[in-house]
């Protein structure tokens, strides 16, 4: 790998020596960390047999590794560079993170990274920042300085202390490199790209500990409990406090987790937190690869899939974090934010001529909610037509948190991708029609209803009332209550319990890494109640849910079965979406 990378002339041939071991070094630590938290079962956790050690790893995602590097180094320091590709499971990359290994190719993709990083934070624009000591010799070793730096930023990187032996190995590397090239900031550097390449910065590796206040009990260790709360809460690493608290043992006291949890809920931070939940739990990262047709949606384009992607986001922090208002709401509400693309596509003048302003729809507009923005629409629809089908799954999924069952593997779609038929002139009649077949009559009538009330939307998100010359009829019903159109499916949604329940449930399995089982069943009701009693406000949902002992319950890892069937991953990958090209 080290000589790949030399070849490539990424760095010095000066430096093969040293990269050697450092290749060798995150190689061997990568493969030894057990991936452990791939299988889950319902059935609770035996008594505590095992010895305290690794219990979970999941990989950091992209954006998380960006802000760990921003909050470090700062915000002027790059993170250019490839990550590999995230995995989706139960709905949620947060849980797919705990079966991501890093592939030899990904390895490279990451040191290319970190070298650049490192190269950026140790140049002469920078150096003096984050090298506090004064070298005596610019071209000689200096293990004492090396080892003040290694142990000052691998505290932050490693979210904990660092040993002796990790310290001593990027001393000796460092000195290598230094030695290799006749600069001391050369082989820092390597000291540093080791760092940010290494498992135990680009995993976080769930740690248990035997509980002193329990017999024969284990607990979470402070650093462990330190990162799921900085990482549900901020998206980051711990920072020097959080982690203070882990040292001292602060963490393990209920006083010490409601301080540090008031700390950051209070901080402006939690905007980056609640931004990546959203966007994991409405799956907002799959407009990196969307497509639209652009015969038919000229413009559809990479910069309005961004855009799409801001506006929905930005709508949440303001609705749940700036106005505190009802989680609920979020299906009704007609305020929202838009730049000059998007108010193109929504058809309605903004009197900004660049970057964003706050607009208000009218009462009367079926622009009303999420569901109505072109971040829902356009993403779980076709390339060219719209899909009742995908939103009704999305929003069975997704927000109801009811799965969609596989479709059997010989359905017959003709009559759905039919747009032809001339006795078939709309999407509901062609839906009707192939419902007709028992085998996909049962999985219809569950998500078509939800999907036809948003028919008034193309593709793209544009609003319509005729398809193919014919008024378009979006009456629908949800649980038995009759509805119409996306207004009435916002109110729908909004006076669903399950509504509140999912994103519950979403949050404490996003900021545990794992699908709940039947053994968290309780807490999560408690936790619903909770949530109702304070008005569905999303702050609070987040403090009960961080300040509970299930926050922080040492789940066991369990044997994955000797052969298992691929989980599906996405609403937009699964079998009912993508087998129904025409719904």
């Amino acid at each position: 790998m080290a000589h790949d990378i030399a070849d490539r002339g990424n760095v010095s041939s000066k430096h093969f020596g040293a990269l050697t071991a450092l290749a060798a070094m995150i190689v061997t630590a990568l493969a030894a960390i057990p991936m452990s938290a791939r299988a889950q079962s319902d059935a609770p956790a035996p008594a505590i047999q095992a010895a305290p050690g690794i219990i979970a790893t999941r990989r950091i995602t992209e954006s998380q590794y960006r802000n760990t590097i921003a909050d470090l180094f700062g915000n002027d320091i790059q993170v250019n560079g490839r990550f590999e590709p995230e995995q989706r499971e139960h709905l949620l990359l947060a849980i797919g993170g705990s079966a991501l290994s890093i592939s030899a190719a990904g390895f490279d993709q990451y040191f290319a990274i970190a070298k650049s990083v490192s190269d950026q934070v140790l140049d002469d624009k920078h150096r003096a920042k984050f090298l506090t000591c004064e070298l005596a010799n610019p071209q000689g070793v200096d293990d004492a300085c090396t080892s003040a730096f290694v142990k000052t930023y691998g505290h932050t990187l490693f979210r904990r202390p660092l040993t002796e032996s990790e310290v001593a190995t990027r001393v000796a590397l460092a000195a290598e490199g230094t030695r290799q090239n006749a600069s001391y900031v050369a082989g820092l550097k390597l000291a540093l790209a080791s760092l940010l390449t290494a498992p135990q910065f680009l995993f976080r590796i769930e740690q248990a500990e035997r509980d002193p206040t329990s017999t024969n009990a284990l607990r979470l260790d402070g650093y462990t409990k330190a990162a799921r709360l900085s990482y549900l809460l901020w998206n980051t690493a711990p920072d020097a406090e959080l982690l203070a608290s882990a040292t001292s043992g602060e963490i393990h006291t209920p006083a010490g987790v409601q301080k540090q949890a008031t700390r950051l809920l209070s901080s402006p931070r939690i905007e980056a937190g609640t931004r990546a939940f959203f966007a994991d739990m409405l799956q907002l990262d799959l407009y990196e690869t969307l497509t639209k047709d652009p015969m038919i949606y000229p413009k559809f384009s990479q910069a309005v899939a961004e855009a799409a992607k801001e506006q929905t986001l930005k709508t949440v922090v303001y609705h749940l974090l700036t106005q505190n208002a009802d989680y609920r709401d979020l299906f009704t509400t007609r305020t929202t934010f838009l730049d000059r693309s998007l108010a193109s596509i929504y058809k309605v003048p903004l009197l900004v001529s660049e970057g964003w302003a706050q607009h208000e729809f009218p009462v009367d507009s079926d622009y009303s909610g999420l569901l109505t923005q072109i971040s829902f629409l356009g993403l779980f629809s076709h390339p060219g037509r719209s899909s009742p089908t995908k939103r009704g799954v999305a929003i069975n999924e997704i927000l109801l948190c009811e799965p969609t069952p596989l479709p059997p593997a010989n359905v017959d779609f003709s009559i759905v991708n039919d747009t032809s038929n001339p006795n078939l002139r709309t999407v509901r009649s062609r839906l009707i029609a192939h419902s007709e077949d028992e085998s996909c009559s049962g999985c219809h009538r569950k998500s078509d209803p939800l999907g036809l009330a948003l028919e008034r939307f193309d593709s793209l998100g544009q609003h319509r009332t005729k398809e193919n010359g014919e008024v378009i009829d979006v009456a629908a019903q949800l649980s038995g209550k009759k509805f119409d159109g996306a207004r009435g499916l916002g109110q729908a949604l909004h006076d669903n319990p399950k509504v509140a329940a999912c994103v519950v449930r979403n949050v404490y399995a996003y900021g545990t890494g794992r699908a709940p089982d039947k053994t968290d069943r309780q807490f999560l009701d408690a936790r619903g109640k909770a949530f109702a009693s304070e008005q569905y406000r999303f702050r609070p949902l987040l403090r009960q849910i961080v300040s509970s002992p299930e926050f922080f319950k040492v789940v066991l890892p369990k044997p994955a079965p000797a052969s298992v069937d691929k989980p599906k991953t996405t609403i937009a990958e699964s079998a009912p979406s993508t087998a129904t090209p025409g719904a």
